[in-house]
């Protein structure tokens, strides 16, 4: 686990956006799953206005962490924050973007959903590989669509499950743990001080940490990535920095 801590959210947008833009370099196609939140949102407009006429995004295939079961026109969407934000401002093939259709039944979407990824990734141990994961964290510690009363679908047999929010009862269609875990990295993006208790608790292993998903995220390459601004990991203790 690599720890990148810098001033604050702009920052950490810069600094990410050109990791990512690092990561596309080679000649191979680049999977990876994208998360709704408002990092991203930033790092999606770093992306496209540093990075967009230089990246070659023939190469790079994207998919959705999670979709909320809306339809794609809906400010809920993630997919439709994406288009504003990065792929409305980039020449990316229509073919390389997999989106989630949140208009569908959550329970067949989540099937059809998996089989995309088996489609399109190369596999690894039995399971679709992606190049990077981004994952952000609610306040509440969970991670893509895996809250902590429905902490028991991370370890689905399942590559995509329905999830529920635990206050407005929306459903959400999620990839689960196992394809987090088997892909190549993980990288997190979490900002604010309102996110400061679970970061602290899940990097300090303290607290109540085991009961967050985000502290499932275990790649089992080992390449994990946590990009913070100084807020959120205002409680992780010395010796982990």
């Amino acid at each position: 686990m690599e720890l990148k801590i810098y001033q604050d959210k702009a920052e950490v947008a810069q600094e990410f956006s050109k990791y990512f833009a690092e990561q596309t370099k080679g000649n191979e196609p680049f999977h990876v799953a994208l998360s709704g939140g408002s990092t991203p949102k930033i790092v999606f407009d770093v992306l496209a206005e540093k990075f967009g006429a230089s990246i070659d995004w023939k190469l790079v295939h994207f998919y959705w962490g999670d979709e909320r079961c809306v339809l794609p026109t809906d400010d809920e969407s993630n997919y439709k924050m994406t288009v504003e934000h990065l792929l409305s401002k980039i020449d990316i093939p229509e073919g390389n973007i997999h989106r989630v259709e949140g208009e569908n039944d959550p329970e067949k979407e989540a099937e059809r959903y998996a089989q995309v990824l088996k489609n399109e990734l190369p596999a690894k141990n039995g399971f679709p590989q992606f190049d990077l994961v981004i994952l952000g964290m609610g306040d509440d510690g969970h991670t893509a669509s895996i809250f902590p009363h429905e902490i028991e679908l991370w370890d689905s047999e399942n590559l995509c499950a329905v999830a529920v929010h635990p206050d407005s009862g929306q459903k959400r269609v999620t990839i689960t743990g196992n394809v987090i875990n088997h892909s190549k990295t993980v990288a997190f993006l979490v900002t604010g001080a309102s996110k400061e208790e679970k970061v602290g608790e899940i990097i300090n292993k303290e607290g109540s940490y085991t009961a967050y998903p985000a502290n499932l995220v275990a790649p089992t390459t080992g390449d994990l990535l946590w990009f913070l601004d100084k807020a959120a990991a205002a409680k992780i203790t010395e010796g982990q920095v």
